[in-house]
C-alpha cells in the first residue's frame, strides 16, 4: 500500500470507513478489521453520529476487538465531531467539542484520538471557541491532530485566524462522477456550462495542496450524492465499460480502478473505503498501487460524464 504525505508523517493511500458497522456482529467486524490490516490499510475513519445512537459505530468497533495497548498504537484512529442530531444543528462550540470528543474516548476505549475533524461547517462558528476546545484536548493527551471535513477554502482560513494546530485533514465528496472540486476548474469560465459554477468556495483542491492539506476522498464509489454507486450500474454503461477493459488491463477488480482514479491524482488524496464487505476491501486497496496514466485518467474523467473543453 502506497503513503501519502499526512501532517508531520504518513499514512495510507486507502483508509476505512466505520459507518456502516452498527448492524454487524463481533465477528464481522474482526474480519473486516483483518482484511484492513492485511490490506495495508491501519486508519479507521470514525464519527460521532454513526450508527443508530450518538457513538454507536465507535463503540461496536471497540467492543469488538478488544485492542490492547501495543496493537492500538499500530493504527490511527480517526473521529468527527461538530453535528447534534438532537437539536438538528450543526455545533462548533467548546462546549460540544469537548464533550464529543470524551464520549468518542470513552466510545473507542483509548486514551488518544489520532485525528479529529469537524464534520460540517457551523454557520455559527466561533474560532476562539474551536481554538480553545482544540488547545485543550491537545495539551490534555487526547487528541494528536486536527482536520475538518467538507470545508471551503475561507471556512478554513477563518478557523486558522484563532486555530493554532495545523489541519492537516479535509473529508470531502469525491468520486469519478462525483467530482466538482475537480471537474469546475477545468471548465471554469466557460459561460452556461453546469461544470463551470464554483460549489466549493473556489479551488479546494489546490487549496490544500498549497497548505499540505490532505483531500480525503468519501463515498469514492458513489455516482451522486448518496444515489447509488456507479460501479456495475447500467446507468453509467460508458463508464463502467472503460472500467471494465483497464480492470482487465491492470488484473484487478474494477474497484480498484476508481480507487486508482483517485489515488492517482498529485493531490495525493486519501480514499475512505465505506464498504463493510471484506473482500472488497481487499479489492479497492489494491488500486492504490496502481498508476494510470494520463490519457487513462482522462478517460475515466470523460466518461464519467465530464466536460474536457
Amino acid at each position: 500500500m502506497k503513503t501519502v504525505p499526512f501532517g508531520s508523517a504518513s499514512a495510507p493511500a486507502v483508509i476505512a470507513g466505520m459507518m456502516r458497522i452498527d448492524d454487524k456482529d463481533d465477528a464481522h467486524i474482526r474480519e473486516l478489521y483483518d482484511s484492513a490490516r492485511a490490506g495495508g490499510i491501519d486508519f479507521f475513519d470514525h464519527a460521532d453520529i454513526y450508527g443508530g445512537s450518538m457513538h454507536h459505530c465507535e463503540s461496536r468497533f471497540a467492543d469488538a476487538l478488544q485492542l490492547g495497548a501495543a496493537e492500538r498504537d499500530e493504527i490511527v484512529l480517526q473521529t468527527k465531531c461538530g453535528i447534534d442530531p438532537a437539536q438538528q444543528a450543526f455545533d462548533f462550540s467548546y462546549e460540544h467539542i469537548v464533550r464529543q470528543a470524551e464520549g468518542s474516548l470513552r466510545a473507542l476505549r483509548t486514551d488518544y484520538i489520532d485525528v479529529l475533524l469537524l464534520h460540517r461547517p457551523d454557520a455559527l462558528v466561533e474560532p476562539e471557541e474551536v481554538a480553545r476546545a482544540f488547545d485543550e484536548l491537545e495539551a490534555a493527551g487526547k487528541v494528536r491532530a486536527f482536520g475538518v471535513s467538507n470545508h471551503t477554502p475561507r471556512q478554513i482560513d477563518l478557523l486558522r485566524t484563532a486555530v493554532s494546530q495545523p489541519l492537516i485533514a479535509n473529508q470531502l465528496q469525491l468520486s469519478i462522477t462525483h467530482a466538482p472540486i475537480i471537474a469546475q476548474p477545468i471548465a471554469a469560465n466557460m459561460l452556461a456550462e453546469d461544470q463551470s459554477i464554483v460549489r466549493d468556495g473556489g479551488g479546494i483542491v489546490e487549496y490544500c495542496r498549497i497548505n499540505g492539506i490532505t483531500i480525503q476522498a468519501w463515498s469514492p464509489f458513489q455516482g451522486g450524492f448518496f444515489t447509488g454507486v456507479f460501479l456495475g450500474n447500467p446507468d453509467y454503461a460508458e463508464l463502467n465499460a472503460v472500467i471494465d477493459r483497464l480492470a482487465t488491463s491492470y488484473g484487478v477488480e474494477p474497484i480498484a480502478i476508481a480507487t486508482a482514479w483517485i489515488t492517482r491524482h498529485p493531490a495525493k488524496m486519501q480514499v475512505v473505503l465505506g464498504t463493510t464487505t471484506p473482500s472488497r476491501v481487499r479489492d479497492a486497496a489494491a488500486g492504490a498501487d496502481i498508476e494510470l496514466t494520463r490519457a487513462e485518467w482522462y478517460e475515466l474523467f470523460r466518461a464519467g460524464g465530464h466536460l474536457l473543453p
